[in-house]
C-alpha cells in the first residue's frame, strides 16, 4: 500500500482549492486535492508541506487532519491522508496539474474526482 497525503486548502473566504490532473498523469483530467507520496522516513505532515511547495509553489500551514481513506485501484492500493490547510505565502503556480479552481464547499461534488478523493470530499462537506 502506498501512503499519500492530500491538502484541502481553504482560503479566508472559505473557498477550497481543487486541482485537475494533467493529461500525462495517471487518472488524467480527474480532479483531486493536491498532495503526494510519503517518502521513507518522512512524516505525513512534512510530506504534505513538501509536495504542495513542489506542485503548487506555495507554503501551507496545516490546520487540522481528517480520517484517511484506503482505496484499491486496479493496479495499486493507496491510503489517502487528508489535511485541512491554508496558504501562508506566494500565489499558486501549477507545476504538474492542468488547472485549479477555488470552489465553495457545496460545489465540490459536481467535479469528476479521482475515486480515492470522493470519500474525503464527502467527509469534508459533512463536517
Amino acid at each position: 500500500m502506498i501512503k499519500v497525503t492530500c491538502a484541502i486548502i481553504v482560503n479566508a473566504g472559505g473557498l477550497v482549492l481543487v486541482a485537475q490532473r494533467s493529461e500525462t498523469m495517471s487518472l488524467p483530467l480527474k480532479w483531486e486535492f493536491p498532495g503526494g507520496k510519503i517518502e521513507p522516513g518522512e512524516t505525513a505532515e512534512a510530506c504534505l508541506i513538501r509536495e504542495i511547495k513542489e506542485e503548487l509553489h506555495v507554503d501551507v500551514e496545516i490546520v487540522s487532519s481528517l480520517p484517511p481513506n484506503t482505496h484499491k485501484y486496479p493496479n495499486v492500493t493507496i491510503q489517502l491522508i487528508p489535511f485541512v490547510c491554508r496558504i501562508t505565502s506566494a500565489q499558486v503556480l501549477l507545476k504538474e496539474h492542468r488547472d485549479f479552481k477555488w470552489l465553495p464547499k457545496d460545489e465540490l461534488l459536481a467535479l469528476d474526482w479521482a475515486e480515492a478523493d470522493v470519500p474525503i470530499v464527502k467527509h469534508y462537506i459533512e463536517t
